[in-house]
C-alpha cells in the first residue's frame, strides 16, 4: 500500500521540483490479487492517485501511464511542456512463467520530447543469487519484442535516449554476508561493486553495452524487514544487495545507429542525484531516485495549435477561445478545445469543452464561445487545451487566466434539490478509470501493446471493451449543460437545434442531450441520454432532444416511464443515480449512445 506522504521521495520538498521539467515513476510488487485487481479495473489505482494529487500542486499533469500486474510505470510532465510531448505510446512484455504471467517483465513508455525521441523501460527481472542468466534472457527478450508504430525509433534502442530501471534483482556475488554488512557498517561500499552482478554484466554481456550507472554511493536497497531499516533478519537471511537500479543509454554508444538515422538528437546526459530513501520502510526494499539534465542538439518547440485566451472572463460573452492551426498539422473532426482548472491531473481532467471548428479558411485561425450553462460559476484559474485526437494529447494550451463569473442561486426544487452548483469540486478518490484509460479519446483509440514470448496463439483471448469499436457519436460533454426538471403532469417541449458539424458528417446522428454531472452517485458515460425521438426518424427536420429528468428512486423511473407511455412519449432512461442503472452502464455489451469525448474511461466520482 502506498505511503501516507511521497514528498521527500519526489524531492519536491528540496526545491528541485521548481527545475524538474518531466518525472517518471516505475513500481514493482503493487498488490495484484484478484480482488484488488477487479477494483483497479474500475477505479484508480491508490498509487496513482496518489502521485497525481501530489504533482499536480506543482503543475505536473499524467502524460502516460501502463501497468502490468504489479508492474506500473506512469510520466509526468509540467502542463506548458504538454504540446511539445508527442507520438506517446506504451508497450509491455511478460516473460514470468515463460511469458504466459506478467508478475515478471517490462513496461515501458515512449515519446517525441521536442522532438527528440526518449523511452522509459521499467522492469522487474527474475529473482535469486543464481539467475543471472534468467535476467539476461529476460531483458534480451524484452528489448526484442518491444516494437513501437512508425518509422522512427521502433525498437527501444533506436530511441535517443533510454532510461532502463526497476527491481532488477542483480546480487552481490562472492562474498560471504557478513563481510557485506561489515562493508555497510563501515561505509566501505567500493569493495561490494567489483562483485555485483549488473556492474559485472556491463562489461561481458553485448546487450548491455552502453548503458550507464552512477557510483552506487548509498548502501544496498534489498531485504529489509519490512517496517525497519534492519536488513533481513528471518531465518533466510537475504545477502543484501543493490536489485534496484536506474540506469541510461545514449543513442549510438555501443550499437549501431538505425537505419535513416545517422546521428542522435541529445547531446548529453547528465546524473545530478542517485540515492536512496531509508525512511521509507512499506517495503523490504528501498527506493532508488535519480535526477538528470538531459541537453538536446535540436529542440522543435513549434506548437501545432496556438491558442489564444483573454485574460479575464468576467462576463458569458467573453468565454472565446481563438486558436490558430499551424500548416503541417491535420486536423481530426474528434479534436476538441477543454476547460481546466490550473492545478488539473490529466487531460481528461477538464471542466468543459468545446468541439473544434472544421470549417476552412484562408489564415487558419478560428474563434470559438463556450457555452454560458458550461462555465463554471465564481473566481478561479483556468487553462485552455487543445487535444488532437490524431496526437492523443494536447498540441495547444493557454497560460493560466481567470474566470470571475457571478454564483446563480439554484432554486430548489424535489427533483434536483440536493444537486450541486457547478462551482463544486469533485473530491473523490475513487473514480471510473481504468488502468488503460488515460489516453483513449473519441474515435481512434490507441491502447498499449502487450507482448510475450509465449502467447502468439492466445492472442484471440485479449479482452476489449464493449464500446471500443462501436464508433463512438460525438455528444456534448456530460459536464457542460445543467439539465432542467419537470413535473410529472407536464408535458416536454421539443427543441430544434441548428445542424452541428457532427449532423452534417456521414453518421448524421443528433447529438444527444447535455447534462451536467451530479457528485451524489456515479457519473455514468452516456447514461443520461433519452432514446431518439420518433419524430426525427419521421422526419429528419423534426429533430428534437427531451429535456433531462433526475430521477430520485426506482419507483420514480417506473412511475415516469409508465406515465410516458400513457403521453405517447419515448420511454426514459434510468438516472444514474440508480445502482441498477450504474450496473447496467458497467458491464452492458449492448452500443452506447451519446458518448461524450473520454465515453468510456471517463472518471465517475462517487
Amino acid at each position: 500500500m502506498p505511503p501516507a506522504d511521497v514528498t521527500s521521495l519526489l524531492h519536491l520538498n528540496t526545491g528541485d521540483s521548481n527545475d524538474t521539467d518531466m518525472i517518471a515513476i516505475g513500481l514493482q510488487e503493487v498488490n495484484s490479487m484478484i480482488n484488488k485487481r477487479l477494483k483497479d479495473a474500475l477505479f484508480t489505482d491508490q498509487w496513482s492517485e496518489l502521485f497525481m494529487e501530489v504533482l499536480s500542486p506543482f503543475n505536473f499533469v499524467l502524460v502516460s501511464t501502463v501497468r502490468m500486474q504489479g508492474v506500473i510505470l506512469m510520466v509526468f510532465a509540467k502542463y506548458f511542456h504538454l504540446p511539445c510531448l508527442q507520438d506517446i505510446q506504451t508497450d509491455c512484455t511478460r516473460t514470468g512463467l515463460g511469458g504466459y504471467w506478467g508478475n515478471k517483465g517490462g513496461v515501458s513508455v515512449r515519446l517525441s520530447i521536442f522532438g527528440n525521441m526518449i523511452c522509459f523501460l521499467n522492469c522487474h527481472l527474475p529473482a535469486h543469487m543464481e539467475k543471472a542468466e534468467q535476467r539476461k534472457e529476460d531483458f534480451t527478450t524484452i528489448l526484442h519484442l518491444q516494437q513501437f508504430e512508425g518509422p522512427v525509433a521502433s525498437g527501444i534502442l533506436d530511441h535517443d535516449v533510454v532510461f532502463w530501471f526497476g527491481d532488477l534483482n542483480f546480487r552481490i556475488e562472492s562474498l560471504d554476508i557478513r563481510f557485506v554488512k561489515y562493508a555497510i557498517d563501515n561505509n566501505i561500499l567500493h569493495q561490494l561493486w567489483e562483485k555485483d552482478q549488473l556492474n559485472i554484466a556491463k562489461s561481458t554481456w553485448p546487450i548491455l553495452k552502453g548503458f550507464q550507472e552512477g557510483p552506487l554511493n548509498f548502501p544496498p536497497t534489498f531485504k529489509f524487514d519490512v517496517g525497519t531499516n534492519l536488513y533481513d533478519s528471518s531465518a533466510k537471511k537475504r545477502k543484501p544487495a543493490w536489485t534496484d537500479r536506474i540506469l541510461w543509454k545514449i543513442k549510438g554508444s555501443g550499437v549501431s545507429t538505425h537505419p535513416g538515422r545517422s546521428t542522435s538528437g541529445v547531446s548529453a546526459v547528465t546524473q545530478l542525484c542517485y540515492c536512496s530513501h531509508m525512511e521509507y520502510t512499506i517495503s523490504d526494499h528501498k527506493p532508488v531516485v535519480s535526477v538528470f539534465a538531459v541537453q538536446f542538439a535540436s529542440r522543435a518547440d513549434v506548437h501545432l495549435v496556438e491558442l489564444q485566451v483573454a485574460d479575464e472572463w468576467t462576463k458569458p460573452e467573453q468565454a472565446v477561445a481563438r486558436y490558430k492551426i499551424s500548416s503541417g498539422y491535420h486536423r481530426s473532426s474528434w479534436d476538441w478545445i477543454a476547460l481546466y482548472r490550473v492545478g488539473f491531473r490529466h487531460y481528461k481532467d477538464y471542466v468543459a469543452y468545446i468541439w473544434a471548428k472544421q470549417e476552412d479558411t484562408e489564415s487558419n485561425i478560428y474563434q470559438l464561445l463556450f457555452p454560458e450553462e458550461s462555465l463554471p460559476k465564481g473566481k478561479g484559474d483556468y487553462i485552455l487545451g487543445y487535444y488532437s485526437n490524431s496526437y492523443s494529447c494536447l498540441v495547444g494550451v493557454t497560460e493560466p487566466f481567470q474566470i470571475s463569473l457571478p454564483t446563480v442561486e439554484q432554486v430548489s426544487s424535489p427533483t434536483d434539490s440536493s444537486s450541486p452548483t457547478s462551482d463544486e469540486e469533485d473530491n473523490s478518490t475513487m473514480v471510473l478509470l481504468g488502468p488503460k484509460s488515460r489516453s483513449p479519446s473519441p474515435g481512434k483509440m490507441k491502447r498499449h501493446r502487450s507482448r510475450s514470448p509465449s502467447l502468439a496463439k492466445f492472442q484471440g483471448l485479449i479482452l476489449r471493451s464493449p464500446s471500443r469499436d462501436q464508433g463512438a457519436s460525438r455528444s456534448p460533454s456530460p459536464q457542460s449543460r445543467r439539465g432542467s426538471s419537470i413535473l410529472k403532469s407536464e408535458i416536454p417541449s421539443i427543441q430544434f437545434p441548428k445542424e452541428s458539424p457532427r449532423q452534417r458528417s456521414k453518421s448524421r446522428e443528433p447529438p444527444p442531450l447535455q447534462q451536467q454531472h451530479s457528485t451524489e452517485g456515479p457519473r455514468l458515460p452516456g447514461a443520461w441520454r433519452f432514446d431518439e425521438n420518433p419524430l426525427a426518424r419521421a422526419d429528419p427536420r423534426n429533430l428534437g432532444l427531451l429535456p433531462a429528468v433526475r430521477l430520485e428512486t426506482i419507483d420514480q423511473v417506473i412511475g415516469s416511464r409508465r406515465e410516458s407511455s400513457d403521453q405517447g412519449l419515448p420511454p426514459r432512461r434510468m438516472s444514474p443515480t440508480s445502482p441498477t442503472a450504474a450496473l447496467a452502464t458497467l458491464f452492458s455489451t449492448s452500443p452506447k449512445e451519446g458518448l461524450s469525448p473520454d465515453h468510456h474511461s471517463r472518471e465517475v466520482g462517487h
